[in-house]
């Protein structure tokens, strides 16, 4: 998996495909410091419209993200799940945590 960067306004957003499991940190990790640190991006949207497969490791990266985005007031969005996707964000209570558009 290799994120695809688009920012639109304010808006920044990663586009995963594929497997997102612990091989994908390293980019994953990449793609989100490097939009999180972009002073013109107030938000920051973590698309899932391409993932195919999604393990713990992930869960873990996304609370990683979350706490650095937090760290700099601004807002975070996972968009775009799939229904297998949404399935594993719910059953780990992400719904609670995150905005799941």
């Amino acid at each position: 998996m290799s994120p695809t960067i688009e920012i639109n306004g304010k808006v920044a957003k990663v586009i995963l495909a594929g497997q997102f499991d612990f091989n994908s940190h390293r980019e994953f990790r990449q793609a989100c410091e490097s939009v999180i640190g972009n002073p013109n991006v107030g938000e920051v949207q973590i698309d899932f419209q391409k993932v195919t497969y999604l393990d713990s490791s992930a869960l873990g990266m996304l609370l990683l993200v979350k706490e650095k985005v937090n760290a700099v007031n601004k807002a975070l969005a996972l968009v775009n799940c799939k229904d297998s996707v949404k399935q594993v964000l719910e059953i780990a209570c992400f719904g609670n945590i995150f905005s799941i558009r």
